[in-house]
């Protein structure tokens, strides 16, 4: 039976908030608005089942990284993949979440790889203006030099 944590080892509670707020104001206005237009109020979490759902998220993830890690382990692997992570959803019958959780994966990967590219041209475009101003700067100083023997030699 896991105790509850140690302070340091407690998830943001702006996210679990953030989290809650998100699906209960989803879940009062599934409905859509009443016969009026009015759409439903928004709900209101206590600090205590805040913390609540905080220990539970913490629970949770102790409960797969365990799963996970003995997976990883039959296999003879000492780090734990995402293959790992999603057999472990499904060894503890949380399959209907496999889906969805795929679907972030791939968002996420797609996500990153766009910033990943962004920054790379961003990058690309910074190296390219400093290279230009370089040669920008050795051609002055060689219209300067011809200038300068030009004068000379008159």
């Amino acid at each position: 039976q896991p105790a509850m944590s140690e302070p340091q080892d407690d998830l943001p509670r702006a996210h679990i908030k953030r989290i809650v707020k998100a699906k209960l104001t989803a879940l009062m206005n599934e409905g859509g608005p009443d016969a009026k237009g009015n759409k439903a109020p928004d709900g209101h979490v206590q600090k205590e089942a805040l913390l609540a759902f905080g220990e539970c998220a913490k629970i949770f993830i102790h409960i797969l990284t365990s799963t996970a890690n003995d997976i990883c382990r039959d296999g003879k692997r000492q780090t734990i993949s995402v293959d790992d992570v999603f057999k472990a959803v499904e060894e503890l019958e949380f399959g209907e979440f496999g889906e969805p959780l795929k679907e972030a994966l791939a968002a996420f990967k797609k996500d990153a790889a766009a910033k990943s590219a962004k920054r790379n041209d961003a990058a690309t475009k910074k190296r390219k203006a400093e290279e230009d101003d370089a040669a920008g700067e050795g051609e002055e100083d060689a219209e300067e030099e011809a200038d300068e023997e030009a004068a000379e030699g008159a």
